[in-house]
């Protein structure tokens, strides 16, 4: 279902603020056609009533010109007229409506009325008006019986449809109400989205910094509420990492004082195979130590976020490892193509992080092959942030795929590939992902077919 839902809403904004403007657009959009289709309306029998009421005004002005001829010239006053759009003019002995129906009252009315404002004789005026009118086919039919012959006179005309869209101020009308409402709507909806933009960029800071300055508590009520709510939870977070922090570098010196003391008895030990394997736990168990004041001091350590070269430090990488491992240099590569990104980090941190995946991927796998490429299959909402990954693969053995994300915990090792004799304390990969995650990234492991270990660092340029 949720699949079908996503098919049908594949054209709909993915942003907020895009959806807002839409809305609201769609919105004004349809209240505007429903304003100017009344406009509309209005305009139609306005022009109805002004047609109807020139053509009138002609059929009493010709009623009145044929009136005031002699009986025996009228039919030649008739041809003589001018000829008009529209209308047709003749006698009968009769009145002939020339079968439109229905019967007007109201443009009977009219004719009596026009023909008794103007100066017009009493004597001329005609004995009976009959009139007709058809809206449908816009066709009249107006019949004046002349007071002298008893003749009547038959005018009949048909009416164009009004059109609205022939006015100049229509499409101008239009355009500028529609162009109006969009530019109007967009500007609020960007100062209404505004806050959402500011709150989403400063949680990003705070995922890549702990450190981050506050947002402003100003703005209206809920704004304010809402930056005020998200101070008090970074202040939280960041007492809360920061005495974590303490407390681990606290634990981890306290610890090698009697670490120090339990060497030196254990030259007291008169077994030396016991005494061996006595050392070589404490040996161990100090660098595990070592490694956790390591991972406690990367955290409380603020390094400022600058630009750097990620292509330039990925291949200073790479020819470092080439130089401290000569015999492998030629199973230690950068893949082509090689673009140029410039992003923001730490980069004494990245630098570790990198390194650190680089030779595991060799000292585990045989070999390192790197390759960075951008991602341009995402789409951001409120930044033209980009996604770079670089793809740190070797031919090892792997890792089972129930243990992929369980090896970044701390102090986890994996026994068919680390051991005391190989050396490792478990927090490698911990100390990368918190890395990694402290810039705005990540980092994924996945098996390779048909063997092998990828991993797949990504970061936000």
């Amino acid at each position: 279902m949720s699949k079908f839902f996503q098919e049908k809403w594949r054209f709909f904004p993915a942003s907020l603020a895009a959806r807002t403007a839409t809305l609201l657009i769609v919105g004004m959009g349809l209240i505007e056609v429903c304003g100017l289709l009344i406009h509309t309306m209005d305009r139609l029998d306005f022009d109805r009533i002004t047609q109807e009421q020139e053509a009138a005004n002609r059929a009493t002005a010709i009623y009145r010109d044929i009136s005031e001829v002699d009986s025996k010239d009228r039919i030649d006053e008739i041809d003589d007229l001018d000829p008009i759009h529209g209308f047709t003019i003749f006698l009968s002995s009769k009145p002939d409506l020339q079968k439109i129906q229905p019967r007007s009252q109201k443009l009977e009315q009219t004719v009596s009325h026009l023909l008794t404002t103007v100066l017009f004789p009493p004597e001329l005026r005609p004995l009976k008006i009959i009139a007709a009118s058809n809206r449908r086919t816009h066709k009249s039919a107006i019949a004046f019986q002349l007071p002298d012959d008893k003749q009547w006179l038959n005018i009949t005309y048909t009416l164009s449809s009004p059109n609205p869209f022939n006015s100049a101020t229509f499409p101008i009308a239009f355009f500028v109400m529609a162009t109006a409402t969009g530019l109007l709507t967009l500007w609020g909806v960007r100062r209404l989205i505004a806050p959402v933009g500011t709150l989403a960029a400063a949680a990003e800071r705070l995922g890549q910094d702990v450190n981050a300055p506050p947002l402003p508590e100003t703005g209206p009520i809920e704004v304010a509420r809402a930056a005020r709510a998200f101070n008090n939870m970074a202040h939280r977070i960041n007492r809360f990492v920061n005495d974590r922090t303490q407390l681990l570098l606290a634990i981890g010196h306290d610890l090698r004082t009697p670490i120090t003391r339990l060497k030196l008895r254990s030259e007291f030990i008169d077994d030396p195979t016991l005494q061996r394997k006595f050392i070589a736990d404490l040996d161990e168990l100090e660098s595990m130590i070592n490694a956790t004041l390591a991972f406690g001091k990367d955290s409380a350590r603020h390094e400022p976020i600058i630009s750097l070269d990620l292509t330039t430090l990925i291949q200073t990488l790479i020819d470092e490892l080439q130089e401290t491992h000569p015999e492998h240099a030629d199973r230690i590569i950068l893949c082509e193509p090689i673009p140029h990104i410039i992003i923001k980090g730490r980069p004494i941190n990245l630098k570790r992080a990198l390194q650190n995946l680089m030779e595991n991927a060799l000292k585990y796998g045989g070999n390192v092959s790197v390759t960075l490429e951008v991602d341009t299959t995402h789409n951001y909402d409120f930044h033209n942030d980009k996604r770079i990954n670089i793809l740190i693969e070797d031919d090892g053995p792997g890792i089972e795929e129930d243990s992929l994300d369980y090896v970044f915990e701390p102090f986890v090792r994996m026994e068919t590939s680390r051991n005391r004799t190989t050396g490792g304390t478990g927090l490698g990969l911990s100390i990368t992902r918190n890395i990694l995650r402290g810039q705005g990234g990540d980092i994924i492991l996945y098996n390779r077919s048909p063997h092998g270990l990828c991993a797949k660092v990504t970061l936000v340029g």
